[in-house]
């Protein structure tokens, strides 16, 4: 029964929600704006806007399919100033490891002048990040030894080494992914050394898969691995969403986000399974 389920949102079985964590369980961390798990009880995001220049922020859940609830976001948009509201956390659903931004001007944006930013031909729901200042960052423990497998739904539209997620201990033991200037996904480690790097993108919603090897999937096709490792413990005190890991200087990308999974542990055998279930949801490529 497991298999037949492992591409779908939710299932029928005993009238339960199931999500892809209940089927893969043990994520570090996952933000999405579907629900992952069916015992999260939790919200997707919280959002802000302002009213007249004054803020205010609230708290937008999941409807009973796991679909975010975008008539509650826009009614919370519907007197907000240019009908634009902000992503303030991204709520870790898998343990508690949220990803938030305090600062208003670089909080990443999900309604524009008052419609829901969506992605993809199955238009769901994405975060809006401007390329200038926006990322949302929290603390976050990774340990590479562990091994890994993160998986990123996303749609990057510059280049130049902007990071669609990064973390970092100190200057010489991080662990980033991102785009770089030939616009190619890239994992790196330490001071920034290529370990893995995909297939050149083309513009539109691409599922990126960046595995323990390293090796890195974009739409499922492996892309090319070097000979370097990732072979150092790599506990990281800053992880940042949509930004360079430093936390200073340049490296915000420009683009919409959807999902990003992280697992601290090598998930390579159910790669094709966790692809699947993402590209059902989100209808990325066929």
């Amino acid at each position: 029964m497991l298999g037949l389920g492992l591409g779908l949102q939710k299932s029928t079985k005993l009238g339960g929600f199931i999500g892809l964590l209940d089927l893969f369980p043990g994520a570090a961390a996952a933000y999405s704006l579907r629900k992952l798990r069916a015992a999260y009880s939790g919200s997707a995001v919280r959002v802000r806007k302002e009213v007249s220049a004054v803020s205010s922020e609230t708290d937008i859940g999941f409807l009973s399919d796991g679909s975010l609830d975008t008539a509650t976001l826009l009614t919370f948009a519907s007197d907000a100033d240019g009908g634009d509201v902000f992503v303030v956390t991204w709520y870790d659903q898998s343990l508690s490891n949220d990803a938030t931004q305090g600062t208003a001007a670089a909080q990443p944006k999900i309604v524009s002048s008052g419609a829901v930013i969506t992605e993809g031909t199955s238009a769901k729901p994405a975060i809006d990040f401007d390329g200038v200042d926006d990322f949302l960052y929290g603390i976050f423990s990774l340990d590479v030894t562990l091994g890994y497998t993160n998986f990123y739904v996303c749609n990057v539209t510059n280049d130049d080494r902007k990071y669609i997620l990064a973390s970092v201990k100190n200057s010489s033991n991080r662990y980033a992914i991102g785009v770089n200037s030939l616009g190619d996904y890239q994992s790196t480690k330490r001071s920034g050394s290529i370990v893995a790097d995909a297939a050149t993108y083309s513009s539109g919603q691409v599922l990126l898969s960046d595995n323990s090897t390293p090796e890195i999937y974009l739409d499922g096709s492996l892309g090319v691995a070097s000979s370097a490792t990732l072979n150092n413990a790599l506990v990281s005190e800053i992880l940042t969403v949509g930004k360079d890991s430093s936390l200073s200087g340049s490296g915000q990308i420009l683009g919409n986000m959807q999902e990003i999974i992280l697992y601290n542990t090598d998930q390579s055998s159910n790669r094709t399974a966790i692809e699947t279930n993402i590209n059902t949801f989100y209808s990325i490529y066929s």
